[in-house]
């Protein structure tokens, strides 16, 4: 992989412009409003249109006397706009009674249109900087996440499984209608090149507790975790890369933890191929919210001492001073405290009891079973 040529663009010039930054519409845009009073204003000039013309008798054009149908959209639109050249005027008694009592009022409800419409973009273009500034100043312990492609949807919907809330997650991206489709989905989504740290900083990665790197590219995740890690010394860094010969690069410039998406899937698919059964129950586990889940929780105090074979969830490893030990590890042999326990468990019982992740209650023997 090639990173010479692409390493400038994170030390070199900030974009001047910030990067847009979308929420999710706490309502339905101004659009279809103003749209709407478009079209009723049109219908209103089109009324007066066909009211002068059809007495355009009654008219006179300074011009060369008579009215046709282009005098009449002219008049109109001059009448309703409050211009009035004075080029075409109302002679005939008909004529005048109409401009009283009919084009006088569509003249008012026409200004009314027309400045409601404008307060009403001005209203939303301020009520959606107020909402960001006030974003800005609140979003803090997020979870950022770089890339909104096929990895980045599965990785938010595996959060969204775990109990994660849709306001804390923030979307960056390039593409301007990934963006979109995430605040129509609930997320606040950063439009621009998370390789740059301005894009970055409107993102608030700096108070993130957690950047997801899902990017298609591998350099890309690359510069991506650079600056996150630059930005946020203390955030966890998970990223993912189609290679596993650029895995040391992702560890080297600070991703925590790197999946490797093409040789996980390829392991699956060998998995899957001689032994189907257990290629079901490997995704089943990866699909959080449905069957069983990994899950990680607390040692609790009447297992300390014991093995983990003794616990009485299915267990598959120990999470101890930051380092994972799998079940047959010796260090298995005898639980601490403190330590974290790696345990499958129905994500029926986790919706009924997600306290006990943490807290450890029901250490009955009927409550733990998977």
């Amino acid at each position: 992989m090639q990173l010479a040529g692409t390493v400038s663009r994170v030390n070199g010039p900030e974009a001047v412009r910030r990067p847009p930054v979308l929420l999710p519409s706490a309502r339905s845009g101004p659009m279809r409003a103003v749209g709407k009073r478009v079209g009723f204003a049109f219908l209103l000039l089109l009324s007066v249109v066909a009211v002068v013309y059809a007495d355009r008798g009654g008219y006179r054009d300074s011009g060369d006397g008579s009215l046709s149908l282009l005098d009449a959209f002219y008049y109109a639109s001059v009448t309703v706009s409050t211009t009035g050249y004075g080029d075409i005027t109302p002679v005939g008694d008909g004529a005048r009674l109409v401009n009283i009592v009919f084009i006088t009022p569509v003249r008012v409800l026409f200004l009314i249109v027309l400045v409601g419409t404008t307060l009403e973009v001005l209203a939303e273009r301020t009520r959606d900087d107020w909402r960001k500034s006030r974003w800005r100043a609140r979003v803090r312990d997020h979870i950022v996440v770089a890339g909104y492609g096929t990895k980045g949807r599965s990785a938010i919907r595996t959060l969204l499984s775990t109990g994660v809330e849709r306001e804390s997650i923030v979307v960056v991206d390039p593409d301007p209608r990934a963006v979109a489709e995430a605040a129509d989905a609930g997320f606040a989504g950063i439009v621009g090149d998370a390789t740059r740290s301005s894009v970055l900083k409107q993102a608030s990665v700096q108070r993130a507790r957690e950047i997801v790197v899902a990017s298609a590219r591998d350099d890309t995740a690359v510069l991506i975790t650079l600056t996150a890690r630059q930005l946020n010394p203390h955030a966890g860094i998970q990223a993912s890369v189609r290679e596993s010969e650029n895995v040391p690069l992702l560890r080297q410039s600070g991703a925590d933890h790197v999946v490797t998406s093409s040789e996980a899937a390829g392991r699956l698919l060998g998995v899957s191929t001689t032994q189907p059964s257990v290629g079901e129950v490997i995704e089943d586990l990866l699909d959080q919210g449905s069957g069983l889940d990994l899950v990680e929780r607390d040692v609790r105090p009447d297992e300390v001492g014991g093995p983990l074979g003794a616990v009485r969830e299915p267990a598959l490893a120990v999470v101890r001073d930051g380092r994972m030990l799998p079940f047959d590890h010796a260090g298995c042999a005898a639980l601490e405290t403190g330590d974290r326990l790696i345990v499958a468990r129905s994500s029926a019982r986790r919706r009924v009891r997600p306290e006990e992740d943490e807290a450890g209650a029901g250490d009955g023997p009927a409550e733990d079973g998977a």
